[in-house]
């Protein structure tokens, strides 16, 4: 009886093993759920000192990039533009380089900075180059594991500014989103890089959203998106459970809109903005999970390509007023009502952790700490960032207490716990 129970228990544990192998925590841009709010951080320091929280770590030469800095045990991945390559730099928390790798061809035309961020999950390393090459990376010493073309094989259709989509993983699958005529999005075998399933082609190009994995009652949906559409597909199938034509012609110049944000969402509703006075859209799916329909649109709220988040039924960001200027906004997300909107400094890109506002904003690098407030912007502190060049487009990236923040070939970090 004992042996029985020991064999038992010995494969109950390798099952284990293979489930939490192949199962890990995965690590990515704006936070576990891709909305912009970081759950596991706790204690944070509630104000800053006049001249900001203390400076951990400088490292400069990383490349130029727009994409945001990623942590994961210790290490510290940043994607960045040396020449006319992709490179992936991992670092330690002295700011040793553990290894630096090529992993494509840079997007070379406007923009040409890197913009997608590497997703990690246990000891695997996914992210895009700039002409849609997706790799996948051994974390400890960022060999290739596998890649796959995935934008010369499936046909994709470039908009503007290339590729600035990070590689969203679901289950055993790693997501892309090439858009054009062939398919919208294709599911790979995360281990292997083999095509499991492409969806049908919805239309449009490809967009510069980054998929990420919806849950809400008995519906689970990846939800992605194409130059003119917003995309609900099942995971296991990759079949298209709705789709929502956010593209009017008549209201935009060209075959695909300049969308770069992920839609975020509360129970049956989702909020989509992408700024250039185009109009925000709150949606409501139907109880079939078959469809949405528009609940309202709040025009103010036309954020540009900095993210927005949802803290206690108000949703904070920022709008466009014109490419280099934008003001702050709050709003009900029940209602669409606008609770404020409040000059401070320039548009810019917002987190949320432990109760308060990141604001990093995008003209002068102006860092802000706000209390989220539906009655007024509250400023509770402020700094600056002057290293660095270019725009400060950079999400905010915050993991073990600390802050971190990219501006073009420079990256900083700061402590943020009390």
């Amino acid at each position: 009886m004992h042996s029985v129970c020991k064999k038992i228990f010995s494969i109950g544990l390798g099952l284990v093993l293979v489930v939490s192998l192949g199962m890990a925590q995965v690590t990515q841009w704006r936070g576990e759920k891709r909305d912009g709010i970081f759950r596991n951080e706790k204690n944070l320091l509630t104000a800053w000192p006049a001249g900001g929280p203390q400076l951990l770590l400088k490292v400069d030469n990383l490349g130029k990039g727009y994409s945001s800095p990623i942590v994961d045990k210790g290490t510290i991945y940043v994607s960045g533009m040396k020449d006319t390559l992709d490179y992936l730099t991992a670092l330690d928390y002295t700011g040793k380089i553990k290894w630096q790798v090529n992993y494509g061809r840079s997007w070379v035309k406007s923009f040409p900075d890197t913009r997608s961020s590497p997703t990690v999950e246990g000891e695997r390393v996914y992210v895009l180059a700039g002409v849609g090459k997706l790799s996948c990376l051994n974390a400890t010493d960022g060999k290739t594991i596998w890649s796959v073309d995935v934008d010369k094989d499936y046909e994709s259709e470039w908009h503007l500014w290339g590729v600035s989509e990070s590689p969203l993983i679901v289950d055993d699958k790693v997501i892309c989103s090439p858009g054009g005529k062939k398919t919208s999005v294709v599911a790979f075998d995360k281990m292997t890089g083999k095509e499991i399933w492409r969806t049908e082609a919805v239309g449009g190009p490809r967009c510069y959203i980054s998929p990420a994995i919806y849950e809400y009652d008995k519906f689970r949906f990846i939800i992605a998106a194409t130059g003119q559409y917003l995309i609900a597909i099942i995971p296991e199938t990759g079949k298209v459970a709705w789709s929502y034509k956010y593209w009017d012609s008549a209201k935009w110049d060209q075959d695909g809109l300049i969308w770069a944000n992920t839609p975020i969402w509360n129970k049956d509703e989702f909020f989509i903005t992408m700024g250039y006075n185009y109009r925000p859209v709150m949606l409501k799916m139907n109880s079939e999970g078959t469809g949405v329909t528009e609940k309202y649109s709040p025009a103010v709220f036309d954020n540009h390509h900095h993210g927005v988040v949802l803290a206690d039924g108000y949703v904070y960001g920022s709008n466009w007023i014109n490419n280099g200027k934008g003001n702050w906004v709050c709003m009900n997300w029940d209602t669409g009502e606008i609770m404020w909107e409040t000059q401070w400094m320039n548009k810019g890109s917002i987190v949320y952790a432990d109760g308060l506002l990141y604001l990093y904003e995008e003209k002068q690098g102006n860092v802000g700490l706000v209390k989220p407030d539906p009655g007024k912007f509250n400023l509770i502190s402020s700094f600056r960032v002057t290293e660095g060049t270019g725009p400060h487009w950079a999400h905010p990236f915050i993991h073990d207490g600390m802050l971190f923040l990219r501006h073009g070939e420079v990256l900083l970090v700061y402590k943020i716990s009390q």
